[in-house]
């Protein structure tokens, strides 16, 4: 199947200096694209560089800072106007383990969406205080009962998709700009009658930087999964 493997970043130059060749290795046949929100560490530069000399790596350079929901949205056009039949999305920080990559490819072949979870057995997170686990377990269990989802980790975007499953969906109705559209991508696969299935892995801290995850991201995510859940109940 055709693949591509997305990457929407934010100043990740160091990590990307080290996962760019590592995915070009353990997924031999897949493409690579990155999203970059023009990164003031020259991210996008780099990943430039990498494309002159590997006609398997792709940028799409944005002009700035817009988001993770609508940095997806343009992952997902990308991949669909080329006629990937799969599109595995990851974060570009090695929170995501490379190795895992070949796993959710695998169970592709047997399902719509393959979401790599943290919260099946087998899966689990490494370095997390206990509140963040807490804030973490909470925000699946709000998009769960709001959405009406039953996979386990609704909030993470270490997944792969069915491009025929996501041609099914209208992405100019996501409402969600940031961190929510994880959740609202799952109720809207899950609308247009996907299947789903969890691959466990285990969730590090990220290799270089730091998180872009702030309080003000989470509230907002917490409010955009309310909104889709309010177009559910009455649309």
């Amino acid at each position: 199947m055709k693949t591509l493997i997305t990457l929407c970043t934010y100043n990740e130059r160091e990590n990307l200096a080290e996962l760019i060749p590592e995915l070009l290795t353990i997924a031999e046949s897949a493409d690579l694209l990155v999203v970059d929100d023009n990164s003031p560490d020259g991210s996008g530069d780099l990943v430039a560089a990498f494309a002159i000399k590997n006609p398997r790596v792709h940028l799409l350079r944005r002009p700035g800072k817009q988001g993770l929901g609508t940095a997806t949205m343009a992952a997902f056009e990308y991949g669909l106007q080329r006629n990937y039949d799969l599109l595995l999305n990851m974060d570009a920080d090695f929170s995501h383990p490379p190795d895992v990559v070949p796993r959710l490819l695998q169970a592709a072949t047997s399902t719509d969406v393959a979401v790599a979870s943290r919260y099946v057995e087998g899966g689990g997170v490494l370095g997390w205080t206990f509140g963040r686990r807490m804030m973490s377990r909470l925000i699946n269990i709000w998009a769960r009962t709001l959405l009406g989802l039953s996979v386990g980790d609704t909030s993470g975007s270490f997944r792969c998709y069915r491009t025929s499953l996501l041609r099914q969906v209208d992405w100019s109705k996501a409402v969600s700009e940031g961190y929510g559209i994880q959740e609202e991508i799952l109720y809207r696969c899950r609308r247009a009658g996907g299947s789903m299935q969890e691959v466990p892995f285990f969730f590090d801290d990220r290799r270089h930087g730091v998180t872009k995850i702030s309080l003000r991201e989470s509230i907002n995510a917490v409010r955009d999964i309310l909104w889709v859940g309010f177009l559910r109940l009455f649309h």
